[in-house]
Formats: C-alpha cells, sequence, structure tokens
C-alpha cells in the first residue's frame, strides 16, 4: 500500500536565490533592472546587475579609446544603481551586488548565470531592429533553456 501525503504549501523555502539582470544603460536595460529588483525584494533574493563590456577589436584598430569607454558606462551604471538604492533605502530593501564581464553580450550573461548560479536571468528587450532577424539576446537566452528568463519591454 502507498502512503499518500497531503500537500503543503511551504512558507519562504523556494523562490529564487539570485537574480540575475543584464544593463547596458538603454531604457529597456534599466526597466528590466528596476522590474528585477522588485523580483529580489518580495523574494528576498540577491540582485546580480550584470553589464558585459563589449570587446570591439575593429574600435580599438581606429585609435578609439573602447575600454576606458565601457569602463565609464560601467562606472556610470553603478552610480545610478547607487542613487536608486538610496532614494529607497528605508522604504525597499534590495541586495545588490554589480559585476561587468567581457564580451559579447549573450556569452556574458551566460557566463554571469552561471557563475554566480542565477536562478532566474532578466534583460530588457532589444531595441535594435536587426535583432528581429538576427535574434536578440533575450531570445538566445530564452533558446538556451538553462533559467527562467524574463523579458521587460
Amino acid at each position: 500500500m502507498t502512503e499518500q501525503h497531503s500537500p503543503q504549501f511551504e512558507r519562504g523555502t523556494d523562490g529564487p536565490k539570485v537574480i540575475v539582470v543584464g544593463v547596458d544603460g538603454s531604457d529597456s536595460s534599466l526597466r528590466a533592472a528596476a522590474y528585477a529588483g522588485g523580483l529580489a525584494r518580495r523574494q528576498r533574493a540577491l540582485l546580480a546587475v550584470v553589464y558585459v563590456q563589449p570587446m570591439l577589436a575593429a574600435g580599438a584598430a581606429f585609435g578609439a579609446p573602447v575600454a576606458e569607454t565601457t569602463d565609464e558606462i560601467a562606472e556610470d551604471l553603478v552610480a545610478q544603481i547607487r542613487e536608486a538604492a538610496e532614494r529607497v533605502k528605508g522604504i525597499f530593501e534590495v541586495r545588490w551586488e554589480f559585476h561587468t564581464f567581457r564580451g559579447d553580450p549573450y556569452n556574458g550573461l551566460v557566463q554571469a548565470a552561471d557563475d554566480l548560479r542565477a536562478d532566474a536571468v532578466v534583460v530588457g528587450a532589444s531595441e535594435q531592429a536587426g535583432h528581429r532577424i538576427v535574434g536578440s539576446v533575450a531570445i538566445r537566452l530564452v533558446k538556451a533553456g538553462r533559467w527562467p528568463v524574463t523579458v521587460v519591454p
């Protein structure tokens, strides 16, 4: 005879522990960060904010200071996140970390999600028209099927 247990609701034991959000300074990525921040707050999860610094060898060949520019973008993103966190301090508490990775956005986010042991990934919808044909980072992350992916418009 098989013993059957009635299902019980478990409070506070499930849900994501780490939520990765990809940011690049675009409006959609900042909306994704705000959305992910709300998820992290409600789930009491760590919000891992990830900026993937592009490696533009062609730009460097023409003398463009690519590394300096992407470092400035990363510093600006950290400043924006700190400012937003300070505005809601005492009202909404969110544990967060900022990480930078180098490479193309898709592979950088995959590496971040793997390294940080992400339970969920949040990204903004692509704002580039060409991605409708080639495929956006968000679509590629969904197709990878390794984490739940939320795409914020």
